[in-house]
């Protein structure tokens, strides 16, 4: 039997990255994935992907800032599957920048999707996740935690999104739900190779040579890959995890120097 045999998940920002590998693998352990991203041909590239690998899986495109879409996508996921075990919040990305240069514009809309939008769905979601004894995770960031200056949406985002995880957590006490988050560092993807495009060019150098430089600069380990992240949330939310809660688990290769 899969560990998370019957089980039904929402997976946020599930058409590229992070939350595709995500898909991946809760439906290589069992489970019925909904996957919700703005993209639709994107999102049933990968429903492809995953019922090409004998997974479950079906997808609804809605944009998560929009107050209504939320509760759209949870019940899309009772009405698809009959209810819903496990959402992860993944969707979301900030712009970077100089503070002086960002707007407020550029702040709503930083919050609009990866707070707001992760709220609202467990908002939404949380009646199913304390029927059925389910999991929430939030899928936050490093900065959150280590906040930069080229980073203080995002930072500013992801903090509030850990202290959201912390209070839901003893919510989830009270009712019976797995609350935790996920601080992934630098991790590859196509933001990752924007910026990786950057630096080959200030220093006239390969891409190899840009990741080296990029590593030794961070002091981590190496760049993280997607699966890093997708094969540690597979682990909290299935039974052998289940004793975490209120847990910010830093996946970042020792970019976080704080106790």
């Amino acid at each position: 039997m899969q560990k998370l045999e019957g089980k039904v998940a929402i997976v946020t920002g599930g058409s590229r990255g992070i939350g595709r590998a995500i898909a991946h693998t809760l439906a290589r352990d069992g489970a019925r994935v909904v996957l919700c991203a703005r993209g639709a041909e994107d999102l049933h590239s990968v429903v492809n992907e995953l019922a090409a690998l004998g997974g479950v899986a079906t997808a609804i495109s809605a944009d998560l800032r929009v107050p209504d879409q939320p509760a759209r996508v949870a019940d899309f996921a009772v009405k698809t599957y009959g209810g819903i075990d496990i959402v992860v919040n993944n969707a979301g990305a900030t712009k970077r920048g100089d503070f002086r240069q960002l707007t407020d514009e550029d702040w709503s809309d930083g919050f609009a999707l990866k707070f707001f939008g992760a709220v609202r769905l467990t908002r939404f979601a949380w009646a199913e996740l304390k029927k059925r004894r389910g999991s929430l995770l939030n899928i936050s960031g490093a900065g959150g935690r280590t906040p930069g200056a080229e980073f203080t949406i995002g930072g500013s985002v992801n903090a509030a999104l850990l202290s959201f995880t912390k209070a839901m957590a003893d919510v989830g006490i009270r009712d019976g739900v797995q609350v935790n988050a996920v601080n992934p560092g630098t991790i590859r993807t196509g933001r990752l190779q924007m910026r990786l495009a950057s630096i080959m060019k200030d220093f006239s150098i390969d891409l190899a040579a840009a990741e080296r430089r990029f590593v030794e600069e961070s002091q981590i380990t190496r760049i993280g890959e997607p699966e890093d992240v997708a094969n540690l949330v597979g682990f909290v939310v299935s039974p052998e995890g289940r004793f975490l809660q209120g847990s910010l688990i830093d996946l970042d290769g020792g970019s976080t120097k704080t106790i």
